[in-house]
């Protein structure tokens, strides 16, 4: 499968993306805590919508999400 050539900010959008999925995944696989919900820090969300703006991807999920499937087929795969 050929792999996308990104540029500089759509690969950074592509890694905040990531980082943003890991930081979600480790806040629900905590220990459940039935007094308050898992928190994600506003920080992961912030770097992940500044990302996406400075690609140009910013409500343009769709290419973003093809941009993410070429160039990590699984995301989060290579986080874990």
């Amino acid at each position: 499968m050929p792999t996308a050539v990104l540029t500089d900010h759509e690969r950074a959008a592509v890694q905040a993306y990531l980082r943003l999925l890991q930081t979600v995944r480790a806040a629900f696989d905590g220990p459940p805590d039935g007094r308050r919900p898992p928190v994600v820090p506003p920080a992961a969300l912030a770097e992940a919508e500044q990302a996406l703006a400075a690609a140009g991807l910013a409500g343009n999920e769709e290419e973003f999400f093809r941009l993410l499937h070429s160039w990590c087929p699984e995301p989060g795969g290579h986080l874990g």
